[in-house]
């Protein structure tokens, strides 16, 4: 004969309570004072009783999942985020559902059935602007939403945590201009893109109006703009770096970006800071690992930051909607150095 299994009504039994105080007590309720909720506890031990996650889902009221909507998963950038997003719900009761984007019409579709449905307590919207036409159901969804690094008008009344890639290109200009630089170069992602994504945009607009600042222009000849990766970004380095009056530095809207820059840069026999100055932006963990300069966003904080916004938001909706900003900060490493005229 097989043994009986115990469930919570033999816990409620042994501790001479209600099954609805067992069960308050077994999901943390504070209406439950803390002799009886030990009282509880100790027969739950005794008895070697573990709770059905169905039945703790449906004493909730709730899913106990967090779901995440995500572009390009594979990408570092993600990653990172990512790690952060887990470092928090890893000590929580949620579990972590990754809904990756790689083209607008699945963003579309995530953002209009996840954001009411019942399939998740919350949603964490990670680098995907929404269209402007999605942006009175989102606000209006039964399920919390808090966005990472988006920047665009109509979310600005949703929680969110955002860098800011406007100071973070003019911190990349300020440096090559402080080690003798005059002559800096580009390389970003192309102006069109079926996302909305603005990030490279705003570096690029950062470090435009430092140089302008200072009496220096960035030359159309000295931008490469292109699909987002590093074999991209090689070939759009190749062609800036061959013409006679090439730039003394490239600053590349990402590290993975940076890393095609500094291979067209070894295939033209250039040496590293000598020749030429390579400057990334993100600090994933090959910039560490090549000894790349860059700008670091933070990309674990603003994961671990918006998960805990996200819990927040999940026990109590917040008016006015919380907003976290993360400011970037120079990585010096050894890519950047002063031009060559200038070391002479």
């Amino acid at each position: 004969m097989t043994k009986k299994s115990v469930n919570i009504r033999d816990v409620a039994k042994r501790a001479g309570v209600s099954v609805a105080t067992a069960s308050r007590a077994l999901n943390g309720k504070r209406v439950v004072n803390a002799q009886t909720r030990e009282r509880i506890l100790t027969v739950i031990e005794e008895l070697g009783f573990t709770p059905s996650m169905a039945a703790r889902r449906l004493s909730l009221g709730r899913t106990l999942t967090v779901g995440v909507i995500v572009s390009f998963l594979t990408r570092p950038q993600a990653a990172e985020r990512l790690r952060g997003v887990d470092a928090v719900l890893t000590d929580s009761d949620f579990d972590l559902v990754i809904y990756n984007v790689e083209s607008a019409q699945k963003r579309d579709h995530y953002l209009a059935t996840l954001a009411h449905s019942q399939r998740t307590d919350g949603l964490l919207v990670i680098s995907l602007p929404p269209p402007a036409e999605y942006a009175g159901a989102l606000r209006a969804s039964p399920v919390p939403i808090v966005f990472i690094d988006v920047h665009v008008p109509s979310i600005e009344a949703s929680p969110r945590v955002i860098g800011d890639d406007l100071t973070g290109g003019a911190l990349a200009a300020r440096h090559l201009i402080e080690l003798g630089h005059r002559a800096i170069g580009f390389i970003g992602d192309a102006a069109e893109n079926p996302f909305g994504f603005t990030s490279s945009r705003d570096r690029q607009r950062g470090l435009a109006g430092e140089l302008n600042a200072v009496g220096l222009a960035l030359r159309p000849e000295w931008i490469g703009l292109g699909a987002h990766g590093r074999y991209e970004a090689r070939d759009l380095a190749r062609r800036m770096l061959a013409t006679a009056g090439r730039p003394t530095a490239i600053f590349a809207a990402s590290d993975t970006q940076a890393l095609g820059v500094i291979a067209a840069a070894h295939e033209r026999g250039l040496r590293l800071p000598e020749d030429l100055s390579v400057i990334g932006y993100d600090d994933v963990e090959a910039a560490d690992y090549v000894g790349l300069t860059t700008i670091r966003q933070q990309l674990f904080e603003s994961g671990r930051r918006g998960a805990e916004m996200l819990l927040a938001e999940i026990e109590t909706r917040s008016d006015p909607a919380p907003v976290a900003r993360l400011s970037p900060e120079l990585v010096l490493r050894g890519t950047t150095g002063p031009p060559r005229e200038r070391r002479a």
